[in-house]
């Protein structure tokens, strides 16, 4: 798998969005500009992992080693984040294990209280089971099915009215759009070489107002807008764009963005988020300082032991069965 250098910059700008669209005044409120920076920013964050997710799969269809890695990325963190909102709010038994099982997006919905963002991580997690088992029953071939999956999440959101949802059936079209753009990818169309570098400019605009509640049926193409606006930087992008999202700051940014995403609704439950409106902007900066700081400590002093933990957990996964196939052919 070859690095992609512009990915780092949408993954980092998506999460800039989500910040953005959740923590700062965006225009005057009736124009509604809040809800969809930030429904834009997650259709980003979900394309970039369906992509990333897929395109691993593609060369690496093993689902024991993928899954490893997956959850010890994303589990620890978020557990450890679930269980401190539910002592805070002194959750019972019920809404904490819903949480740490990643099923409390589901109807009944138990998202914890300051931990309401969370449902994108079930989201996630409920993804990469569902992939694993596609991958494990078919292999490699079994992932063309995403596509037609994709398309049918999307007419079902049509069917039961639901431009914009945490239901998983309802909202997971958007890590199916990247995946599917990932086995475009796979395949090299020859027509992206001539795609205009100016595309993937013209496409932000219209995928951020497809996150917009007055937009109508451009709603339910926020999956496809996001997967285009990405998969066509990919191939053609302004010189200054490509500079830009590789850069080390965009690099750092995208980093730190799992664990700036999880703290962040996070904090502005607390004193840093209360007060009148004038008080509550005035503690922004305060709010975006300590996001990212404890965003910073945990990316490289825990989270990233924990990704390394998880490789060498695979490593001997991955020994171990490398071993027992040897005694297998010895004793045949």
């Amino acid at each position: 798998m070859r690095r992609i250098p512009i990915l780092d910059g949408w993954r980092a700008l998506s999460i800039l969005l989500v910040l953005a669209g959740h923590l700062l005044p965006l225009g005057p409120h009736r124009w509604g500009l809040n809800g969809a920076v930030a429904a834009s920013g997650m259709a980003l964050f979900f394309t970039l992992s369906g992509f990333l997710i897929t395109q691993f799969l593609l060369h690496r269809p093993e689902v024991v080693p993928f899954l490893i890695r997956r959850l010890f990325r994303i589990v620890p963190l978020g557990w450890l984040a679930m269980v401190a909102l539910a002592l805070a709010s002194r959750a019972g038994a019920e809404s904490l294990g819903a949480n740490l099982l990643f099923i409390a997006n589901l109807p009944p919905t138990r998202l914890l209280p300051g931990g309401e963002h969370l449902w994108s991580l079930c989201v996630e997690v409920q993804f990469y089971v569902g992939v694993a088992l596609l991958v494990a029953l078919g292999g490699r071939r079994a992932l063309w099915l995403l596509p037609a999956l994709c398309v049918a999440v999307t007419l079902t959101r049509v069917a039961q009215h639901a431009p914009i949802s945490i239901f998983t059936w309802q909202r997971i079209d958007e890590i199916l759009a990247g995946a599917t753009l990932a086995l475009l990818h796979a395949r090299a169309p020859r027509w992206t070489a001539s795609l205009p570098r100016a595309l993937p400019l013209l496409l932000l605009p219209l995928l951020v107002a497809s996150g917009h509640e007055g937009s109508g049926a451009l709603m339910f193409l926020r999956p496809y807008l996001a997967a285009a606006t990405v998969g066509c930087s990919i191939y053609a992008a302004p010189a200054w764009l490509r500079a830009l999202f590789g850069s080390t700051p965009a690099r750092y940014v995208a980093e730190v963005s799992y664990a700036v995403y999880v703290f962040h609704a996070m904090f502005a439950a607390t004193w840093l988020g209360s007060g009148d409106t004038l008080v509550r902007y005035a503690k922004r900066p305060l709010l975006f300082a300590a996001t990212f700081a404890a965003a910073h400590l945990s990316t490289f002093r825990f989270e990233r032991p924990m990704i390394e933990l998880g490789k060498k957990v695979e490593r001997r996964w991955l020994s171990g069965r490398a071993a027992s196939r040897s005694v297998d052919r010895r004793a045949t």
